[in-house]
C-alpha cells in the first residue's frame, strides 16, 4: 500500500518505520529535515514540502497527520485541502477532539475529501510492540485503508470502532481510564513508602506483583522499571502535566450523565501536582486556627 505522513514525532516516525517493515511505500514529510533524512535512510521517499507529498502520491490518496491536536493539526488539514484531489483520505492519527473529526468530517466532504480518525495508543514502544488502533470512519473507506491499519496494530490490537469520531472518542476515554488507573498505583505506592517501620523494597513489590496479580498491567511494568533505576525517583519532580484527554472524558461524562468519579478525581490530583504550595491548604489552615485555635505551621 503507499501511504503519505506528515509529522515524524515519536508516534508518527514510529508509525512511518513499522510501515516500511511491513513492505508499505510511505512518503515521509515533516517541518525539519532531520526526521525525514532519517526515515528516508530506512527506506521512505522524503518529501521537503507538503506540495512534494501529494505530488509523490497516486490518487486516490491516503495521508496520516501526525501532529498536536488543536490549531497546528488545523492548519494542516487546510493546507492540504486545495492540493488533494476528490476521493483522497486525510487520516488524522494524533489525539484530536472527536467533536472536531465531526466537524472536518462534513467540511471536507464538500470538497469531495474523505475523513477517518484514528485513535493511537502505544507511544514510544509502538514501533517493536505493535500500537492500539482505534478507527472512525465509513466502512468502505475503513477496509480499503485496513492493510496499514493492520500494519501498526500487534495482532488483535485494531478495532474499527464505528463512524467518524468514534475512534478519537474510544481514545479519549481510553487516556480517561489510563489517568485513574496512573493515579491508584501512585497512591498505593506512597501508602506503602509511608509504612518505614516495614522498610518495604517498593520495587521487589513492584516486580512480583507484575507475576499473577490482579493489578498486574503494563504501567506496572514501567513503574517496576522506574524504582529499578532510580528506587526513590530522587531523579523526578513530582509535577503531573496532562494533554487534554482526561479533560474530554470528564466533559463528556457531564453530558451523558454518567459519572467517573475516579477519572475526575484522578485529573484533578494532576493539577494539585503543578502547585508548588497549595493556597487551598493555607484557607484551610487558617480556618482551622481560627475556629479551633489550632497550631499553624509559618512560611
Amino acid at each position: 500500500m503507499e501511504i503519505g505522513i506528515t509529522g515524524l514525532g515519536r508516534m508518527g516516525a514510529g508509525m512511518a518505520e513499522r510501515w516500511l517493515r511491513g513492505g508499505h511505500r510511505v512518503v515521509a514529510h515533516n517541518r525539519s529535515h532531520g526526521p525525514i533524512d532519517e526515515l528516508a535512510s530506512k527506506g521512505a521517499d522524503p518529501a521537503y514540502s507538503i506540495e512534494e507529498l501529494v505530488s509523490k502520491l497516486a490518487a486516490p490518496r491516503a495521508i496520516w497527520v501526525m501532529l498536536p491536536a488543536g490549531d497546528v493539526t488545523e492548519q494542516m488539514i487546510q493546507t492540504l485541502i486545495p492540493l488533494l484531489s476528490p476521493g483522497d483520505t486525510i487520516v488524522d492519527g494524533g489525539n484530536t477532539m472527536y467533536k472536531d473529526d465531526i466537524r472536518r468530517a462534513a467540511m471536507l466532504q464538500e470538497h469531495g475529501l474523505n475523513y477517518i480518525d484514528q485513535g493511537t495508543s502505544g507511544g514510544v514502544w509502538g514501533l517493536e510492540n505493535g500500537f492500539c488502533i482505534m478507527v472512525g470512519g465509513e466502512n468502505e473507506l475503513v477496509k480499503r485503508l485496513e492493510p496499514a491499519f493492520l500494519t501498526l496494530a500487534p495482532t488483535d490490537g485494531y478495532v474499527h470502532c464505528g463512524p467518524v469520531g468514534s475512534g478519537h472518542f474510544v481514545k479519549m476515554v481510553h487516556n480517561g481510564i489510563e489517568y485513574g488507573m496512573m493515579q491508584a498505583y501512585a497512591e498505593g505506592f506512597e501508602i506503602m513508602r509511608a509504612k518505614k517501620e516495614f522498610g518495604l523494597d517498593l520495587h521487589a513489590i513492584a516486580s512480583a506483583w507484575r507475576y499473577g496479580s490482579v493489578v498486574r498491567s503494563w504501567l506496572l511494568e514501567l513503574t517496576e522499571a522506574a524504582l529499578s533505576e532510580d528506587p526513590d525517583l530522587t531523579s523526578l519532580k513530582g509535577y503531573v502535566d496532562d494533554s487534554g484527554e482526561g479533560r474530554w472524558t470528564i466533559h463528556a461524562a457531564m453530558e451523558l450523565d454518567v459519572p467517573a468519579p475516579v477519572i475526575t478525581l484522578s485529573l484533578f490530583e494532576r493539577f494539585h501536582s503543578r502547585q508548588p504550595e497549595s493556597f487551598a491548604a493555607k484557607v484551610l489552615a487558617a480556618m482551622r486556627r481560627g475556629f479551633g485555635g489550632h497550631a499553624v505551621k509559618r512560611a
